[in-house]
């Protein structure tokens, strides 16, 4: 993947973990919302809303204000299928929700709580 100009880059469990903290605070987005302490693909099914999402073990998007895009390695499972998020949107102003975005267009509502940290 092209890298855009002024991206920061990090490698390494411990320093890509840090960051990623960071960032998901900085920019408003819920501390829940990414596996941040595992290495391995992983699914873990957020209970409050009865979602099961997939991690890769590499995690890319742009990040900017209450906002992820062009994200890569999450999917959410709906039926049968795994279809990949391609988007995710805090409100701004708050309205206690979140958007997911597919590749297809579809959007999936939730309340940000569902994404809490320990969720």
């Amino acid at each position: 993947m092209a890298e855009m100009e002024g991206a920061l880059v990090k490698t390494g469990h411990e320093e890509g973990l840090k960051m990623a903290a960071s960032l998901l605070e900085e920019f408003g987005l819920p501390l829940g919302l990414l596996p941040l302490a595992d290495k391995k693909k992983v699914e873990h099914n957020f209970k409050m809303i009865s979602k099961l999402v997939s991690y890769d073990t590499e995690i890319t998007g742009y990040v900017s204000t209450k906002n992820i895009k062009k994200l890569k390695g999450v999917k959410a499972k709906e039926l049968m299928l795994w279809p990949p998020v391609s988007q995710i949107i805090v409100d701004d102003p708050p309205t206690g929700k979140v958007h997911f975005k597919s590749l297809a267009g579809i959007t999936k509502t939730f309340p940000v709580e569902a994404f809490d940290a320990g969720q």
